[in-house]
């Protein structure tokens, strides 16, 4: 039944984009998701099959075109890549969402409007009133997210530290605390290079080739939880300790760009850390700044000297008699000017 569902969403997602390329193009006319929404109780009539769906999951994928279109629009106003909503190909369409209703959690079992009811496992109790409610396909296996409306709890510390990320460290706070980098690819690498030989040696279309391009998936998927769970204790760790978090502001595409460090600057995921304090800042009404990394590396964090450095060099000496570790010095600048900032 799920995958069912996802295909006749699918489905819809791509006759309604099709409807309104050819309607504009024909035209010179927009259509809005409402005017597709009520154009949902006539296509039910001439194609019997979507009566099999929620009302409200139909709707979802309307408004769920809506935004790849809003998006799109707000990219070029800004001058970015448009990336212009794309038809979803077969396996490409992969979650579907019950908005308001149509949804119950009872014991260890999910009923969904229809479908039936599912046997689920609770990582966490389900806190506050449960809004949404979206399936989710992923390498063959399901998971069900809820979003839910709970109260805010804070907790004030009334402590700022500045953040300096780097590759041998995830993380250097001001107060000299280094959070480890992991490594999870490196780890891994021997183990992806067995698999993507294994898929590259496998009969393209064939049932072996699909099931070592899972196998290989899986193995992508797992370093990614593995990255995500590591920048999540340490983003918890940042917001249960601080009440203001600062960050540099990196320019990751342009780093890259370096061929020796660009794997291992992919590794780290910086971007994914600061996404997550933010997101987890705001929720516990705390605060998170990047600024502009410019000398905080070179700078001294006592007398503001500039002390050049090599990359290689990992102690900061300065002339006025302060020696720190470059990292925790750097760190120090960053907290200096996220303060400046106001």
């Amino acid at each position: 039944m799920f995958e069912r569902t996802l295909e006749l969403c699918r489905d819809l997602y791509n006759h309604a984009l099709e409807q309104r390329i050819f309607t504009y193009k024909k035209r010179g006319v927009s259509i809005t998701p409402f005017q597709q929404i009520k154009e949902l109780p006539h296509l039910k009539k001439v194609l019997p099959e979507y009566k099999e769906i929620h009302s409200q999951v139909l709707q979802n994928v309307l408004k769920r075109l809506d935004v790849s279109f809003q998006n799109f629009f707000r990219r070029v106003k800004n001058g970015e890549k448009p990336g212009f909503p794309r038809f979803q190909g077969k396996n490409r369409y992969d979650s579907f969402t019950y908005p308001q209703s149509g949804f119950s959690i009872e014991g260890d079992k999910l009923k969904l409007s229809k479908i039936g009811s599912i046997r689920i496992h609770l990582h966490r109790k389900v806190e506050g009133k449960v809004k949404t409610c979206t399936i989710i396909r992923k390498n063959g296996r399901y998971f069900v997210c809820f979003v839910c409306e709970v109260e805010k709890v804070f907790h004030f510390t009334g402590k700022q530290v500045g953040v300096d990320v780097g590759i041998s460290h995830l993380a250097i706070t001001s107060d000299g605390e280094f959070f480890d980098n992991p490594k999870h690819l490196r780890k891994s690498e021997q183990q992806l290079k067995r698999l993507q030989r294994i898929v590259s040696r496998r009969k393209k279309g064939s049932n072996r080739r699909r099931k070592a391009v899972r196998l290989l998936a899986k193995k992508h998927e797992q370093i990614a939880n593995q990255r995500k769970d590591t920048n999540h204790k340490v983003s918890r760790m940042l917001v249960d300790q601080y009440d203001l978090i600062v960050f540099e502001e990196l320019n990751v595409k342009s780093m890259v760009k370096n061929r020796r460090l660009s794997k291992a600057i992919h590794e780290v995921a910086w971007n994914q850390l600061i996404i997550f304090t933010s997101y987890k800042a705001a929720y516990a009404d705390k605060q998170v700044k990047v600024v502009n990394p410019h000398n905080t590396s070179q700078m001294c964090s006592n007398c503001g000297r500039i002390v050049k450095k090599k990359l290689s060099e990992r102690t900061h000496v300065c002339s006025c008699g302060y020696t720190d570790h470059r990292d925790i010095n750097a760190a120090k600048n960053i907290l200096k000017l996220g303060l400046e900032a106001g």
